[in-house]
């Protein structure tokens, strides 16, 4: 086991470390909720993370949707790592519905790092969506970034 890593029940639910957080996500939630704060969790559409250190939802959206709000999650970020060769947008689509039927509103972010285009797709499953690849600190990369994302300025509105 990786210490601050999720563990797997035996009925397959998402359960946090107990010696990272040892009184649970849902507790955690609580806490930063009463501060007026809000929490967020990193998930994949695979079958792991790209780390490959903790399980993706890939096949379980609907469980680990379930947990998420059970845990009073309000952000998810949703990465694309370890697919299978499978396209992003049924994967992602699964995803937001099952968020969608979790009875909790959580923000979802979309990130398979613009490769599929998705400002021309994403803004029907999520809220908000990745165009590149990751940013570095320096000024090239910000300013190659921004210019990235010139033609998708017309994409840009609530939601996304």
């Amino acid at each position: 086991m990786i210490v601050g890593q999720p563990m797997i029940d035996s009925q397959g639910n998402l359960v946090a470390n107990p010696s990272t957080f040892p009184s649970g996500i849902k507790v955690l939630a609580d806490y930063v909720h009463g501060k007026g704060l809000k929490l967020g969790v990193y998930g994949d559409a695979g079958s792991r993370t790209c780390s490959n250190k903790m399980p993706g939802s890939l096949g379980y959206e609907e469980q680990d949707a379930k947990t998420f709000a059970s845990w009073g999650v309000d952000y998810l970020k949703y990465d694309n790592c370890n697919v299978q060769g499978l396209s992003p947008q049924p994967r992602y689509i699964n995803m937001s519905k099952a968020l969608l039927n979790s009875g909790r509103d959580i923000f979802f972010s979309l990130c398979e790092w613009g490769m599929n285009d998705p400002a021309t797709w994403a803004s029907g499953v999520g809220n908000s969506w990745r165009t590149t690849g990751d940013i570095q600190d320096n000024w090239a990369s910000m300013t190659a970034i921004a210019d990235a994302n010139d033609k998708w300025a017309s994409y840009a509105g609530p939601g996304g």
